[in-house]
């Protein structure tokens, strides 16, 4: 008989713990969600800012067609993005085209000068940190979570409860280091 009472306190007892692990997972998941969420908050910010730039830039830069479409372009491909992995692309490309416009804006003074194009880019340097900002807590969130499901015991019981990896939210090195090309 205590046989059957012994059994029964190993099973509530690893019963207790697979709730636990369960419910580890599902609060970290949730923070990774919501870290992506606020990025997502600031991209759009990002999305809304660009048109008015291109428009500002349109007047003063005639010669440069194919920065401003490129821009464009970017912008609607990160706004088409499905999934994290498109996104971060898609983001990695925007960012690149958006260095190319400032770098062309500074061959053009009376741009640079133009008090709407500065308000924009100081709009959109104050959301690009922003985004950095959400990007960091993110990953974070990221980090804990995907340490949560790959250690000890939950590693025995994230992939049968459908817990998945995370994936981070990398910048492409290879883009940041090069300077945006001008061409004129």
């Amino acid at each position: 008989m205590s046989g059957i009472w012994i059994l029964i306190g190993i099973l509530a007892a690893a019963g207790l713990l697979l709730a636990s692990i369960y419910n580890s997972l599902v609060r970290l998941r949730q923070q990774v969600k919501n870290g992506w969420a606020q990025i997502d908050v600031q991209l759009k910010r990002r999305y809304d800012l660009i048109p008015n730039l291109v428009e500002t830039a349109k007047g003063y830069i005639k010669h440069e067609r194919e920065t401003l479409e490129a821009v464009v372009k970017a912008r609607q491909v990160a706004i088409d993005a499905t999934n994290v992995k498109d996104q971060i692309a898609a983001e990695n490309m925007l960012t690149s085209t958006l260095r190319s416009l400032f770098a062309v804006a500074e061959a053009y003074p009376d741009l640079k000068a133009n008090q709407n194009m500065l308000q924009l880019q100081q709009d959109l340097t104050e959301t690009e940190d922003k985004i950095g900002f959400a990007r960091q807590a993110y990953n974070d969130q990221v980090m804990k979570y995907n340490t949560q499901r790959e250690t000890f015991p939950a590693v025995l019981f994230a992939g049968m409860l459908g817990f998945g990896p995370e994936e981070f939210f990398e910048i492409d090195m290879a883009a940041e280091r090069e300077a945006p090309k001008v061409q004129f």
